[in-house]
C-alpha cells in the first residue's frame, strides 16, 4: 500500500494528509500530530476537517496537551481495557455468590438466601470485594435494614453474608474481613401460638378447605413440627409405618434426622392421596414442591388468623408450645422432637414448661394446705 504524501503545517509537529470526506466524497484534509512522550516518539490522529472541525490551530493545541502530559487515544483504550479487565477479574461479593452455589448444588434453603442476597446484600455489596469493606459499611447496612426489618430478617442477611465471604477465604479466593460482623442485638426469632379458639377456627377451615394437600400439609405440621422444606421434601419412602418413624433426610441441623410416627399424622397419611409421585405432598408434574404461600394463607385468612402468623412454621411453633405447656415433656424430649442441632434453639419454649411447673407446684402446696386444715379440724373436734 502507497504511502500517504504528508503535507506541513505552520505548527512544528503538524501535518496533514490529503483524504476523502466520509459519505460525500469531497477532499478533505486528515490531521495528524508527532511529539515525544518519555522519551519515545508518538504519532497521533487528530482528527478530520469536516467529520472533527479539525484545523492546524486545533491540531496544536491537542498536541501541546499531549506534550503536557494528557493521555493519547491510545492509551486512553488502554486505561479502559485494562479496567475492564480488573472489573471482570474483580472477585466481588456477587462473583463470591454465584461461585458459593455452584459448589454446593444441593445447598438447603437456596430460595430463602436467593432473597436475602438479592434484597439486602447485592444493593450494598454486591459490586465490592471483601476486602473493601469496613465496619462502618456493615453497621450502616444493620441499622437501615433494623428500621424496616425483624432482627432475625437482618441477622440472616448477615451471616449469609460472612458465609460468602468465608467461603471465599477458604478456598483462597480473596481474603478474609480483618474484623468481626456484629449481629442485630435483640430476639432473632418469633415463637408463635394460637389460643384454643384460633386452634379451633384453623382446624374448621383446613377441614372446609378444598385443596387436599395444603389442608394435610398444615395438619402434619401441627402433628410433628415439621418444618415447611421438610414437608415440601417428605417422600412416601421416607414413612415407615411398621416401625412408627419418619425420616427427616436433609433436616435444617444437616445430619439425616428420625421423629415419631404418632398416630394422628399416621392416620393423616393413611388417608391422604398417593399421586404419581415419590414425594406425599407434589408439585407440579410430580416433582418437590417449591411454594404453598397461596394456599396456606388462604386458609389462614378464613381462620381469621393474626396477619403476622405464618401458616407452616408458625404450627411449628404451636406444637411445641403444647408441648412445652403440657407440663409432661422435658426440654431435651422437645430438642429431640424438634430436631434442634442446638439445645438454646429449644429454650424458647422454657417459660411455658415454667408456668406449666408453677401451676403444680401451687397444685401441690393447695392440696398440703388442705389437708392441714382437714386435720386442724379433726383435733378441734377430738377436743370439744
Amino acid at each position: 500500500m502507497p504511502v500517504q504524501k504528508r503535507f506541513k503545517t505552520n505548527y512544528p509537529g503538524v501535518y496533514y494528509v490529503k483524504g476523502v470526506s466520509i459519505g460525500t466524497s469531497k477532499p478533505e484534509k486528515i490531521y495528524y500530530i508527532r511529539y515525544r512522550k518519555n522519551g519515545k516518539p508518538v504519532e497521533e490522529k487528530a482528527g478530520r476537517q469536516f467529520q472533527n472541525d479539525m484545523t492546524p490551530s486545533k491540531a496544536n493545541s491537542l498536541r501541546t496537551r499531549r506534550i503536557e502530559g494528557e493521555l493519547s487515544n491510545k492509551e486512553k483504550r488502554e486505561v479502559i481495557e485494562a479496567e475492564r479487565t480488573a472489573q471482570e477479574n474483580k472477585r466481588t461479593i456477587g462473583w463470591l455468590w454465584i461461585e458459593y452455589k455452584k459448589n454446593r448444588p444441593n445447598l438447603k434453603g437456596l430460595l430463602y438466601d436467593e432473597n436475602r442476597y438479592k434484597n439486602h446484600i447485592k444493593p450494598s455489596f454486591g459490586d465490592r470485594e471483601p476486602q473493601e469493606l469496613v465496619p462502618l459499611d456493615i453497621d450502616r447496612v444493620r441499622i437501615n435494614l433494623l428500621k424496616k426489618r425483624s432482627p432475625g430478617t437482618v441477622k440472616n442477611a448477615l451471616e449469609l453474608l460472612r458465609r460468602i465471604i468465608n467461603y471465599g477465604a477458604q478456598k483462597n479466593l480473596c481474603k478474609p474481613l480483618s474484623f468481626k460482623i456484629e449481629m442485630p442485638k435483640g430476639k432473632s426469632e418469633k415463637t408463635e401460638d394460637l389460643t384454643p379458639g384460633q386452634l379451633k377456627n384453623l382446624l374448621d377451615a383446613i377441614e372446609k378447605d378444598s385443596n387436599i394437600q395444603a389442608a394435610n400439609m398444615m395438619k402434619m405440621a401441627l402433628y410433628t413440627g415439621m418444618r415447611r422444606g421438610e414437608l415440601f421434601r417428605l417422600k412416601w419412602n421416607d414413612i415407615n409405618f411398621d416401625k412408627g418413624f419418619i425420616t427427616l433426610r436433609t433436616p435444617k441441623g444437616g445430619t439425616e434426622q428420625k421423629i415419631p410416627l404418632n398416630e394422628a399424622s399416621r392416620t393423616l397419611l393413611q388417608g391422604h392421596p398417593k399421586e404419581k409421585s415419590e414425594y406425599v405432598f407434589p408439585g407440579r408434574g410430580g416433582n418437590q414442591r417449591k411454594d404453598i404461600k397461596h394456599q396456606v394463607n388462604r386458609i389462614k385468612a378464613k381462620a381469621g388468623l393474626p396477619k403476622d402468623f405464618r401458616p407452616l412454621h408458625g404450627l411449628r411453633h404451636v406444637y411445641a408450645s403444647m408441648l412445652a405447656s403440657s407440663g409432661q415433656v422435658d426440654m431435651y424430649v422437645l430438642q429431640k422432637l424438634l430436631t434442634h442441632k442446638d439445645g438454646r434453639m429449644t429454650q424458647r419454649y422454657a417459660h411455658l414448661r415454667d408456668e406449666t411447673l408453677k401451676k403444680a407446684s401451687a397444685l401441690a402446696g393447695d392440696i398440703i394446705q388442705e389437708a392441714a386444715r382437714d386435720r386442724n379440724q379433726k383435733d378441734e373436734a377430738k377436743t370439744a
